[in-house]
């Protein structure tokens, strides 16, 4: 189970009550943080994150809605006496800016900084470990920009309660069943594995699409996700100022939710210049009904 938390859904710069770009998502346990912007670590406070959670980090693209809050996080976590390492993903360039920070500073962290600069314009693997894997979503923007899909691993199948009620197991023919093996016990009775056990939990895939014009091209590459985030920064009555500024519409983000095939969509990133967010839910919903809108804190459940 994945689950998703917005920490802030508006572009360009933060107002009260309304945070640039970032969003917390959980995983097996694990909190992977996706994008930076300023006002980021008062955010994780409200929603009462313990800090020393967060190993990994993936930056978007560096315009300073999505990274202004980067900074202020790695210096508080070397206030907080941090030791753990942390990892960050994100274009060329990002250890160039926070290493000079630092230096300037006269602050560096006490704890290992790992940084893990992209440039392909390829979908890639830039993480896995044994429960998630994480690749990149190359994006149509003005500066080099990635989205990132987070797709869970296939889990052990699961033993049936019902069918070994009446068995006399050891612990390890619990790991054997979860293996997909057959079951021999030491009675001599045998059993197949799908007689015992229950098919596990398909994977469950998240795709975070940030700042990008209309990209038909990212299509193959979220089709079928459980819920995908895709920037709304306009609506369809100020179309020249997407193209201009290469940012989508909501009725462009529901026509690339609808040609993937995702289950359900988020849209967020919106400008500031609407009052009336209902307004994006009614253009998306003319060709996408499953779609809902990105709000500070709002918690989505995959």
């Amino acid at each position: 189970m994945m689950e998703l938390t917005i920490l802030g859904c508006h572009s360009a710069t933060p107002r009260e009550n309304k945070h640039t770009s970032s969003q917390l998502l959980e995983v097996s346990g694990n909190l992977f943080l996706i994008d930076c912007g300023e006002g980021t670590q008062m955010q994780l406070r409200k929603a009462k994150v313990k800090f020393a959670r967060i190993q990994h980090i993936f930056i978007s693209h560096l315009h300073g809605d999505h990274f202004y809050g980067l900074i202020g996080l790695i210096s508080t976590f070397r206030l907080l006496g941090r030791t753990a390492p942390l990892n960050i993903y994100g274009p060329k360039g990002i250890k160039e800016i926070i290493s000079l920070q630092l230096k300037l500073a006269k602050s560096w962290t006490d704890y290992p900084l790992h940084f893990h600069e992209l440039l392909s314009t390829k979908c890639e693997v830039i993480f896995e470990d044994q429960s998630v894997t994480v690749s990149t979503l190359p994006l149509d923007h003005r500066v080099y920009t990635n989205g990132f899909k987070f797709t869970t691993k296939v889990n052990t199948r699961k033993v049936n309660p019902n069918a070994v009620a009446n068995l006399e197991l050891e612990h390890f023919h619990y790991a054997q069943l979860q293996k997909g093996l057959d079951l021999t016990l030491s009675n001599g009775d045998r059993y197949e594995n799908k007689a015992l056990t229950l098919a596990s939990d398909p994977p469950k895939s998240y795709a975070y699409c940030s700042d990008t014009a209309y990209h038909e091209a990212l299509v193959p590459h979220i089709e079928g996700v459980d819920l995908l985030y895709h920037e709304a920064t306009f609506l369809e009555k100020h179309q020249d100022l997407a193209a201009k500024t290469k940012h989508s519409t909501a009725l462009q983000a529901a026509k690339i939710a609808q040609a993937a095939a995702v289950k359900k969509l988020v849209l967020g990133h919106y400008s500031n210049r609407y009052r009336d967010k209902q307004e994006f839910i009614a253009e998306a919903s003319i060709v996408f009904k499953e779609v809902f809108l990105s709000e500070d804190l709002k918690t989505f459940s995959i």
